[in-house]
């Protein structure tokens, strides 16, 4: 699989990672794309002068960027319709007015840090978007924070491939090796809140057995 985006990349340059970025952004059915992974990737190709690292910057970031308002514009438009069904269907519990209240509270509060914060959880950066729109959260506080976000996360994620590949010349040989690194690192945030969860509520449950 990591050999193909290689290939793939190299294959059809920047058209791919606009394609998958702004997919794995924009459309809920790309949370499955390795975001990240096409970031340090298409780093360490430049590294070694096969793309541009200019050019591989601007077009991912025009792509996150994008893809985030394509996001938004599909919560905004047919979001609501979803949360507030009069027809029953199986998923009652979690799409329905209740939730939808709390998914606009939530976007109130805490709406510009989970913008910014999400680019950099696998999952959480397909789906908050489309919340936001949902929640009709202020566009350009939205988009504000979608542009600083995707700045932050793109050049991040290609200057270290860049790095790297100067470091390391033949790092393109050892590219599986990277990736499945940056997968397990990129998913530590989501371990350490279940870990933490799932630590409260034993806390809880030990508290309450005391008594």
């Amino acid at each position: 699989m990591f050999f193909d985006i290689t290939q793939l990349i190299l294959s059809f340059g920047y058209f791919a990672l606009f394609a998958i970025i702004f997919s794995e952004t924009g459309l809920l059915v790309g949370f499955f794309l390795p975001g990240d992974t096409v970031l340090f990737t298409a780093g360490i190709l430049a590294a070694q002068g096969m793309l541009t690292l200019q050019a591989a910057i601007g077009v991912c970031i025009a792509a996150s960027v994008m893809g985030d308002s394509f996001g938004y514009y599909l919560g905004w438009r047919f979001g609501k319709s979803v949360f507030t069904r009069e027809e029953p269907h199986f998923l009652d519990d979690y799409f329905n007015r209740k939730n939808l209240e709390r998914t606009q509270g939530f976007f109130r509060k805490y709406g510009i840090k989970t913008i910014f914060f999400a680019r950099y959880i696998p999952v959480v950066r397909t789906i908050a978007p489309t919340l936001a729109g949902t929640a009709e959260m202020n566009y350009p506080s939205f988009l504000s924070y979608s542009v600083l976000g995707g700045c932050a996360w793109v050049l991040s994620g290609t200057l270290a491939g860049f790095f790297l590949g100067t470091l390391i010349p033949n790092s393109l040989k050892i590219l599986n090796v990277i990736i499945i690194g940056i997968i397990v690192f990129s998913l530590l945030p989501v371990i350490v809140r279940h870990w933490r969860a799932r630590m409260k509520k034993h806390r809880k449950r030990s508290g309450k057995n005391r008594k």
